[in-house]
């Protein structure tokens, strides 16, 4: 699409995130990529078009030539999805309505092939774990450790499915092991916490990796989508469920996504280094019961309290009580009662998510003004006997991993 990229000189992530997707934009004269709205496209060659969208029902692959209807393609939607393939380091990117769409769109294709079975591992972002567990889609699932992955693949499994550094516990898997265990099925990583900044699955070996581009990759709190990053085989499968689905992102959306692509290292990386402090701090707080950091590190954190999470939650006030995260403003809220709230009470527990566990993504405000609201949050909760995980009494438990 884009003539004056050359793929065989490589290039630092952080100039792809500036430039990829946009190197046309000087031969068209502009600066700024266009924004193309359009639902539908004029089209005076009717047996050409019948033939392009023949090729399309059968093969998924893009349409050569001017768009037809947005539901089948956008240029500006293209673009993002261009761009965060080059990030990801995939052949394609494949982007929808949401990061729910996008994981729907991942299983529809697998079940397509009569491959309804997935093996994953917890946690997973609570709505994730819900689609796989209810069986909305048909889908049927066995929860395992990474361990245990080999032991659960059946031969219709279609998928493995793994979050590292997963939601809401930052707890982290071996990809490389996993996509090992894994053999000929592919394994799908959602990478929303890590971004590419911080790590490429692709690289270790998965196959698809998964983005909740509401997240860091819009990165500013005003944009809702989901990509999937993976093999051109893949996305030609993909392109046609969402065709037939309709969970297509808006061409806005993908607009204000490849915007915000162009910032993601910077931002990623500050957030990072505050984060990092944080934990620190957090670590040798008398209030706090265990700080969990992912070692590839990240602006996410997760801590739990002795006392009530709820009056931490109700005495912040520079940072915001408010699920998602990955934006420029500092985010906090209880795992258990919002975002992992769908989850059996049980099955919650058992994969770490304690009653009184709180997740903060941080964001680019100062260091000091962040503890300071955080350090008075902390004091609104009272003191009250450490608990498992289980909710039964236990010594204290600090650590930071």
């Amino acid at each position: 699409m884009y003539m004056d990229y050359d793929a065989s000189t490589p290039r630092a992530l952080a100039t792809e995130a500036v430039h990829a997707g946009r190197e046309d934009l000087a031969a068209l004269g502009l600066h700024a990529p266009p924004l193309d709205l359009s639902t539908t496209y004029p089209s005076y060659d009717i047996r050409a078009e019948a033939a392009r969208i023949d090729e399309f029902a059968t093969t998924g692959a893009r349409l050569d030539g001017p768009p037809v209807y947005a539901r089948l393609d956008n240029p500006t939607t293209a673009r993002f999805e261009d761009a965060l393939a080059r990030l990801e380091g995939t052949d394609s990117a494949v982007a929808f309505a949401s990061g729910m769409a996008a994981l729907t769109a991942v299983l529809l294709v697998r079940a397509s092939l009569g491959l309804r079975h997935v093996v994953a591992v917890r946690p997973l972002y609570g709505c994730s774990d819900h689609l796989l567990n209810a069986g909305l889609l048909g889908t049927e699932v066995t929860w395992t450790d990474p361990a245990g992955i080999a032991e659960a693949i059946r031969p219709d499994t279609g998928l493995v499915m793994v979050e590292t550094p997963a939601n809401p516990t930052l707890a982290e898997v071996d990809i490389r092991a996993i996509a090992h265990a894994c053999g000929s099925v592919p394994l799908l990583v959602d990478n929303t916490f890590a971004t590419p900044v911080l790590q490429r699955p692709v690289e270790e070996g998965a196959r698809i990796v998964l983005h909740s581009a509401t997240k860091y990759l819009g990165g500013h709190g005003d944009v809702m989508g989901g990509v999937v990053a993976c093999d051109e085989e893949f996305a030609r499968g993909l392109r046609q469920v969402r065709f037939a689905t309709g969970g297509v992102l808006h061409p806005l959306a993908g607009y204000l996504l490849l915007r915000g692509l162009s910032t993601l290292p910077v931002r990623v990386r500050a957030a990072s280094v505050t984060a990092a402090e944080l934990v620190r701090r957090l670590a040798t707080d008398p209030r706090v019961a265990r700080v969990h950091y992912p070692r590839v590190g990240g602006a996410m954190v997760s801590f739990e309290v002795y006392g009530d999470p709820h009056d931490v939650i109700a005495g912040v006030r520079l940072i915001t009580p408010a699920v998602s995260l990955g934006s420029v403003d500092t985010l906090i809220q209880h795992p258990a009662s919002i975002s992992h709230r769908i989850v059996a009470e049980g099955d919650r527990r058992s994969a770490g998510v304690s009653d009184r566990l709180l997740r903060m993504s941080v964001g680019l405000e100062d260091v000091e003004d962040l503890w300071r609201d955080l350090t008075q949050a902390l004091s609104a909760a009272p003191a009250g006997t450490p608990r498992t995980t289980d909710g039964s009494a236990s010594p204290s438990r600090r650590a930071v991993r």
